[in-house]
């Protein structure tokens, strides 16, 4: 099992969401950004560090979600989501293809991982 965190970063009041490029695994689907926890790395360290990486911003880490087990066909996923607000950095895509800024609402129209979905819902009904 892969323990990755993740974040659902609010910028301007809308939701961030990033595609997966066609070299990752599940090319072109949508997700929250971020990671594998690395050994005897803290969940926070672990997010900051990863949306620095991915995407050269700071974010401020505001509250942990239920996490998510996932079977994909060759590997399992402990997702930990964790809301976050941008603080700070010049937004670049280093790992993805594209993103959007979406509204709640406007959530579903994307074509995301499978893991990512349970955290959806948990977003869309809070």
């Amino acid at each position: 099992m892969i323990t990755v965190v993740c974040a659902i970063i609010i910028i301007e009041k809308k939701i961030f969401a990033a595609q997966r490029s066609q070299k990752m695994t599940m090319p072109l689907k949508w997700e929250f950004p971020g990671g594998k926890l690395e050994q005897n790395e803290d969940e926070i360290s672990c997010i900051k560090r990863e949306i620095k990486e991915e995407l050269d911003i700071d974010i401020i880490v505001v509250k942990r979600l239920i996490p998510v087990i996932h079977k994909y066909l060759n590997f399992e996923v402990n997702l930990i989501p964790y809301v976050a607000y941008y603080q700070s950095g010049d937004l670049k895509l280093n790992e993805h293809m594209d993103f959007k800024l979406l509204n709640i609402n406007e959530l579903n129209t994307l074509d995301w991982a499978e893991a990512d979905i349970p955290i959806l819902k948990q977003i869309i009904n809070t």
